[in-house]
């Protein structure tokens, strides 16, 4: 009945939302409840409050009382704030409080928007969670939103990484509360492991009178997704681990023999590595120099079967040839931290599993972490389901709208923007090599710093943002870095990336979430110009990083710049294919308009349909285990 579910119904819902669901009906109806509104905080206006609350706990966001609360919600805004919602935010937000994604471009204000749904939710009575990427943006959108939420009457509260077990159990208690995916993901299972998986509505009842060991979280109720596509599609092949460290002295000594073999193998000869896939597979004469080695120093236990060993030996080869520092990772401290290939951003407090995170620390000369023990997992997929109302926004959905569709079940809509956007597409410039397409890079940067336009460099790793930083510091540009590196400064970085003659070199992190407000004067030099330094894996990634010029209306330009070297192009297409290209003196490929969907928008798309691929054989494999173990309940 789900599967009927999801590809009968689903799809009609989705066809009356886009029928129904239009910026003059939505805005007619909220102004229409607005006429009826008494001064802001008189006697009158609290009474008006007191009984919509009361109406929606009773009867729910239905369409007549939805308008009410929007147009006292907006309203509260306009006092509180200083800010009153567009009819397009209120078109959007309306869209989400019926259970669907929407896109809304760069600029548009979508943390203002989420306040129309979760506080209408929130006055139903309903336990809501405005999820977001990282901590940063948690923190600031909570304080900035408390004060009209409190003006409503609600509670709110943002929960961080460094809080106790009380405290994020007190922080849950709010009628709001602004969270990372990954913080509410682990207080979930954190919580399964405490109820030992009983889910009964009596169980839960009884652990909530304890205060020491029972549940942080008030339920699954109604959940917001900021920057949905980043959060449910590229992280949700990432599984949530739930482990603690186990010291395994035989083990480490495992992985260091492991390593010494794999240093005796010659590529080519004996392994063949598929960078786009992060795979290596030994060949023939591989398996058999192995067997030998194995052989001529009398190793035994899983040395003595093939698969274990081969197994081991091509994790091993991951750690030496795959997983590079500044782009897989970065040495900070002594201790290896992943980088988040979608955000640009560390992630301390996640390790490579099956014995690879501590290959790579024994390759840099890291101190070895123990070995990580699973108590309980889960998928971004499988979670996101567990909630009985999900919304979501962002800038970038319409490329992942079939896919969100088909694994969480819920419709994307794109709504319009406030104002007509302007920024130009300066087109996409390809060049044969490297070294020619960094130097065009600068030159560019040269042309437009001299107008006076502040410029944003996008790079696709850590080590390609420090390599063009120090090429523009050898022209005597000055300029900020944002990458890994100094995530600590990125609110200071962003903040002042759109004044006069600023030069930022980001990673794909560039601000995510927050605005690059430009400073006086720079509008009439024509905005922010924005330069992709080279083409992400996926297109939504270049169109987030496009969008940070072009806000609410006001000038920009944006530029791609590709190289027949870079990892996206090379990994597709051999190099003597791509020596062939024609090119001028300058390396610049000629005809490069006829060529642009070979070149980059062909490897995207294979990328992505791969990657497509691997989520969807995990949430199949979920529904699976789901179905086998049904009787058990929702084990994790």
């Amino acid at each position: 009945m789900d599967r009927i579910n999801r590809r009968l119904v689903l799809p009609a819902k989705r066809l009356h939302a886009r029928q129904v669901l239009t910026t003059e009906a939505i805005a007619q109806q909220v102004n229409q409840a607005s006429h009826q509104l008494a001064e802001f905080g008189s006697p009158e206006w609290l009474e008006q409050k007191s009984i919509l609350i009361k109406e929606l706990s009773l009867n729910g966001l239905r369409d007549d009382l939805l308008a009410r609360a929007f147009a006292l919600v907006r309203q509260a805004s306009g006092h509180c704030l200083s800010m009153r919602h567009h009819d397009v935010q209120l078109l959007a937000a309306w869209a989400m409080a019926q259970g669907n994604l929407v896109e809304m471009n760069t600029g548009e204000g979508k943390t203002l928007t989420a306040t129309l749904a979760a506080a209408s939710a929130a006055m139903a009575g309903i336990p809501v969670h405005v999820i977001t990427t990282n901590e940063y943006l948690v923190a600031r959108d909570a304080q900035e939103m408390t004060p009209l939420y409190e003006a409503l009457g609600l509670s709110c509260a943002a929960v961080a990484e460094s809080m106790s077990t009380e405290q994020r159990r007190e922080a849950y208690r709010s009628d709001i509360v602004y969270c990372t995916n990954k913080q509410v993901a682990f207080d979930y299972l954190r919580d399964r492991l405490v109820m030992q998986n009983e889910s009964s509505a009596l169980a839960l009842k009884l652990r909530e009178f304890d205060l020491q060991s029972g549940p942080v979280l008030r339920g699954l109720c109604f959940a917001i997704v900021d920057e949905a596509d980043s959060v449910m599609i590229d992280e949700a092949s990432t599984p949530l681990l739930l482990s603690r460290e186990v010291q395994d002295p035989q083990r480490q000594h495992l992985y260091e023999q492991a390593l010494r073999m794999a240093a005796e193998l010659k590529e080519q000869q004996d392994f063949s590595i598929h960078s786009h896939r992060n795979t290596v597979a030994l060949t023939a004469n591989g398996q058999s120099r192995l067997a030998d080695f194995c052989a001529q120093q009398r190793l035994n236990g899983l040395w003595q079967g093939r698969r274990r060993r081969e197994w081991l030996v091509q994790q091993a080869l991951l750690a030496l040839h795959v997983y590079k520092r500044d782009q897989h990772y970065l040495l900070r401290g002594g201790q290896i931290e992943i980088i988040d290939p979608n955000t640009g951003r560390t992630m301390p407090d996640r390790a490579w599993q099956q014995g690879l995170h501590q290959m790579v620390e024994h390759k840099e000369g890291c101190q070895l972490t123990g070995q990580r023990e699973t108590l309980a997992k889960i998928s971004y997929q499988r979670f996101f389901l567990r909630y009985l109302h999900l919304a979501g926004m962002s800038g970038t959905l319409q490329e992942s709208a079939s896919e969100l569709h088909s694994a969480y079940g819920v419709a994307t809509l794109l709504i319009p923007t406030h104002k007509p956007r302007h920024a130009k597409d300066c087109g996409c410039r390809l060049y044969t090599d490297d070294q020619r397409k960094y130097q065009a890079i600068v030159q560019r940067v040269q042309e437009v710093h001299g107008r006076g336009q502040p410029l944003l460099l996008g790079t696709a790793s850590l080590a390609s943002s420090e390599r063009l930083s120090a090429l523009l510091k050898q022209a005597g540009l000055a300029h900020h870095v944002l990458n890994a590196r100094q995530d600590a400064d990125e609110a200071l970085v962003i903040a002042g990336a759109g004044l006069r003659n600023a030069i930022t070199v980001a990673t794909n992190m560039a601000g995510r979430g927050t605005d690059i407000k430009l400073g006086a004067g720079v509008a009439k030099l024509g905005g922010l110009y924005v330069i992709a330094c080279e083409p992400n894996s996926s297109r939504r990634i270049d169109r987030q990083l496009f969008g940070r010029c072009g806000r609410q209306g006001e000038p920009g330009s944006y530029e791609l710049f590709v190289s027949l070297e870079d990892e996206l192009v090379s990994t597709y297409y051999p190099m003597t294919l791509l020596k062939k290209a024609q090119a001028g003196e300058d390396g610049l490929v000629a005809d490069f308009v006829s060529a642009q969907s070979l070149f980059t928008r062909i490897p995207q798309r294979k990328t992505q349909n791969r990657l497509k691929e691997q989520r969807r054989q995990i949430l199949r494999t979920d529904q699976r285990m789901d179905e086998l173990l049904a009787f058990t309940g929702n084990s994790e």
